[in-house]
């Protein structure tokens, strides 16, 4: 796989966590594992990071473009 896929694959992934996580807060969606709730603030802080994650993977994907030119 190259540099570039990877990327992509990458900012696909935490665009869609983040997504998620906003998807909870706005419906009050409960998640447990076991016998654990997990707070919303959780995903908050998922949120924050799957979209700072997602963000910073499309920058880097656009400036491969501008380097990586022919």
């Amino acid at each position: 796989m190259s540099a570039k896929a990877y990327l992509l694959v990458s900012a696909l992934i935490f665009t869609l966590a983040a997504i998620l996580h906003l998807l909870r807060l706005m419906n009050h969606w409960s998640f447990q594992i076991g016998t654990i709730v997990l707070p919303f603030w959780g995903s908050w802080l998922g949120l924050a990071i799957g979209l700072a994650l997602s963000i910073w993977a499309f920058g880097l994907i656009a400036g491969w473009r501008i380097s990586h030119s022919p």
